[in-house]
């Protein structure tokens, strides 16, 4: 604007002046090796302005070519942003229907060009992977991977899941690995950690993760205490896997108070025991566990141990029976041992005190096998009998057809 204004004050000045100088237009020579140029200075300053706008109009030009451009360059941008936008409302829509070949197709259609580009591209891949397009999958990756630049997570995140949906456990327990590494309390990285040390066994490195799940409350108490307790039942089932049943007692004996206290894991520790044909060790765990604390998933097992010392796991039940009162369940365990050791009597009054509380077919069965033994037939015909009735009875109430509604 300056200029433009300069030289319409130059020409005012030259239409005012001009005439006045008309007679006094003075000289000027240029010359060189070839030329000589003689001109006055009226002619030249009116040259100098013609150049001045000649310039002017080039510049004027130019910039008028490249805003073309560029406006041109913008609206075009624009436009493949809003149908960037489009296409992303519709596969989110498409997603919700559970049509993935739409989704992908939909979001990775001008991704480029998407708010959140990376975003497009990783929704692609997982669709893309629920129609078992492996090539499409990588491709949607490594494109994020390229967009997302120093901000890799989200896609690691994204591989993770896929691989796990795919059961590359191996692979995809490889890229957790690294994920704890770098962000150990991530909600989503420990939700993927935990399902892949599941799948690989990898009950330690569960074992592991436990306190920071915690910390963050992904699970409720009860959820992670049985989380715990399955990491602690697998890390069992393995060492008796590798080691047999001296690694599993060698591996118990090593463990803190907390464990030691668990009747859950002293449960499955007892069954590892009595299957691998070390009833004494099996004893002396379950009836440190009653001891500690009652608990009739450990009075469940007292029938299965061979060739111990019955009199103690007696002398036990009567304790119980004293402390809790005569339960069915310590009146028909009292029975099994009983009959083990061939005292019948006490065996047919445990089994009898059991069935006065609750019917049961097993009990009836054992009380049965009693009465044989002490030689009262007609007793026992008598007990199967019952047993037989109440079988049938439970059957016909089981396999009995609702009435049909008037």
């Amino acid at each position: 604007m300056l200029k433009i204004l300069l030289l319409f004050v130059v020409l005012i000045a030259g239409i005012i002046f001009g005439p006045l100088l008309a007679g006094h237009q003075g000289y000027v020579l240029i010359q060189t090796d070839d030329w000589d140029i003689e001109t006055s200075v009226t002619s030249l300053v009116i040259m100098f302005v013609l150049l001045q706008l000649a310039l002017l109009l080039i510049g004027w030009s130019y910039r008028r070519f490249i805003g073309t451009g560029s406006k041109a360059y913008s609206w075009f941008s624009f436009r493949k942003r809003n149908r960037a936008r489009k296409q992303t409302s519709m596969a989110l829509m498409k997603l919700a229907e559970g049509d993935f070949k739409e989704v992908e197709k939909l979001m990775s259609r001008n991704a480029d060009y998407a708010e959140q580009p990376v975003v497009n591209y990783l929704l692609a891949a997982e669709a893309a992977q629920q129609r078992g397009d492996e090539f499409r999958v990588q491709q949607h990756l490594e494109r994020a991977a390229e967009l997302a630049d120093t901000n890799q997570l989200p896609v690691d995140i994204t591989r993770v899941r896929i691989l796990l949906a795919q059961n590359e456990n191996h692979a995809a327990r490889t890229g957790v690995d690294e994920l704890l590494n770098q962000v150990p309390r991530h909600p989503e990285v420990l939700r993927l950690a935990e399902v892949a040390y599941t799948r690989t066994a990898a009950w330690q490195a569960l074992l592991d993760i436990i306190p920071s799940m915690q910390k963050i409350a992904l699970h409720t108490d009860d959820e992670l205490e049985q989380l715990r307790q399955k990491a602690y039942i697998g890390i069992m089932g393995q060492k008796m896997s590798e080691n047999g049943c001296d690694g599993l007692k060698n591996w118990w004996n090593a463990q803190p108070r907390k464990v030691h206290h668990d009747n859950a894991l002293r449960v499955v520790l007892a069954e590892h025991l009595i299957e691998c044909n070390d009833p004494d060790t099996a004893q002396t765990i379950i009836l440190d566990g009653i001891k500690r604390q009652y608990d009739e998933r450990l009075i469940l097992l007292l029938p299965r141990l061979k060739n111990t010392d019955a009199n103690v796991i007696m002398k036990v039940l009567n304790t119980l029976i004293k402390q809790h009162g005569p339960t069915p369940l310590l009146n028909s365990t009292l029975g099994q041992i009983a009959m083990q050791q061939g005292k019948w009597a006490q065996a047919e009054e445990a089994f009898r005190n059991a069935l006065k509380q609750r019917p049961d077919v097993h009990d009836f069965a054992w009380l049965a096998d009693a009465l044989d033994k002490q030689k009262k037939s007609e007793e026992s015909a008598k007990v199967r009998k019952d047993a037989l009735l109440m079988t049938l009875k439970k059957d016909s109430v089981i396999f009995e057809e609702p009435k049909k509604s008037k």
